[in-house]
């Protein structure tokens, strides 16, 4: 990659770290920056702004159809910086050894700052198939936006036909990974004296029950392995997070919360998890019920954001290995956006600079050659594009 071009990523990089897009904060300077640069190079940019207001999504296109081609997606938001020992300031980028230190230099805004550093090329590009681009809000945080996204682009009927999540892979083709799925159980009893727990209903042992099934479903899973899976572990998983209930040894506890997450290879074992689980809460439902009406079940889901699943046939894989050179592809144990654009019937996969090991550390930086990687990996687009048009 050229210098100049390098240069030009890092000013940019350099702009998008100086946002403090913490996922508790707003993100729309930095969707307003971009937006403005992506509408300097001709694209077509929607500003989606977030139900609850503060946060906004962009979907934009270079090129004259919105429908088909290629979609560069990104998140926008950061993790906190609170409690880490940084050795600069995390929101103003610091070039080192090569290497270039900032909140979200590899998580991702480094890939965000590639894709605008190379937005000549990829008008190129545009010409042979539409390029697309999404950013997206709260992804640390459930995929939020990303959701909002999806339904948005179904609504809309905008259909790219290819996707490249930008996560950091060490610029590594990622072509799986498991879903997250997270969930609160809060359980209702009535308070009472302990020596009578028959005429009470007790919240914490309706929660432990509810705990037990959790536990069997988890070893259900188990031999629901798909056949060949190459997931470590090749099943889906389920843990149980934390459990909080009750006030003394002799009250009868009239609250406890339970938080539990799965992780599924596949939607059909989200689907198993759910079935049982909500067979599982009726049932305890009618047994409290049996001693009180007031007694209740509450299930709130954080987020379900489901996993990539690999693909026999997969055009994005093929297409990123013939710009990176790469002779294989890997799954991976942390989540991105891109199952949910697979869910829109892309064929996907993740790759960006960085490495995912440097994420929400302290000091998280991403190395100038990933950078350069990644430059050069869009700067072939125009010429792959124009092959297989």
């Amino acid at each position: 990659m050229t210098p100049a071009r390098l240069d030009h990523c890092k000013e940019i990089l350099e702009r998008l770290i100086a946002f403090e897009t913490v996922s508790t904060d707003s993100n729309f300077d930095m969707i307003h920056y971009l937006a403005g640069l992506l509408t300097e190079a001709g694209a077509t940019v929607d500003v989606m702004t977030s139900p609850e207001g503060g946060k906004a999504n962009i979907f934009a296109t270079l090129g004259e159809s919105r429908q088909g081609g290629l979609l560069l997606s990104g998140h926008t938001d950061v993790v906190p910086v609170e409690d880490q020992d940084w050795s600069s300031n995390p929101f103003k980028m610091v070039e080192k050894d090569d290497r270039l230190y900032g909140r979200g230099t590899c998580d991702m805004k480094g890939f965000i700052a590639a894709c605008m550093a190379s937005l000549d090329v990829l008008k190129d590009a545009s010409q042979y198939q539409p390029i697309h681009f999404a950013f997206t809000h709260d992804e640390e945080v459930g995929c939020l936006g990303a959701h909002t996204l999806v339904q948005e682009m179904r609504e809309r009927d905008l259909r790219p036909r290819l996707a490249i999540v930008g996560e950091p892979t060490s610029m590594r083709i990622i072509e799986g990974h498991k879903g997250c799925c997270e969930y609160t159980v809060t359980f209702s009893g009535t308070d009472g004296h302990g020596s009578r727990p028959e005429i009470e209903v007790n919240a914490v042992e309706y929660a432990t029950q509810y705990v037990t099934r959790l536990l069997e479903v988890r070893k259900e899973l188990e031999a629901r392995a798909p056949e060949g899976s190459q997931f470590v572990p090749p099943w889906s998983t389920i843990n149980v997070g934390a459990l909080h209930g009750g006030s003394a040894h002799n009250v009868i506890a009239s609250k406890a919360t339970l938080e539990w997450e799965t992780r599924p290879v596949n939607m059909a074992d989200l689907n198993y998890v759910k079935d049982e689980m909500a067979a599982c809460q009726n049932a305890l439902i009618d047994r409290m019920h049996s001693v009180s009406s007031k007694a209740d079940i509450h299930l709130e889901i954080i987020g379900e954001t489901p996993g990539l699943e690999p693909m026999k046939n997969n055009e994005a894989r093929d297409l990123v290995s013939t710009l990176t050179g790469a002779n294989g592809s890997d799954l991976v144990p942390f989540g991105t956006e891109a199952g949910l654009f697979q869910g829109l019937g892309m064929d996907v996969v993740v790759c960006g600079p960085g490495s995912i090991e440097q994420a929400h550390k302290a000091d998280e930086f991403v190395s100038l050659e990933q950078l350069d990687l990644c430059l050069d990996m869009l700067a072939r687009l125009p010429r792959a594009l124009a092959a297989s048009a």
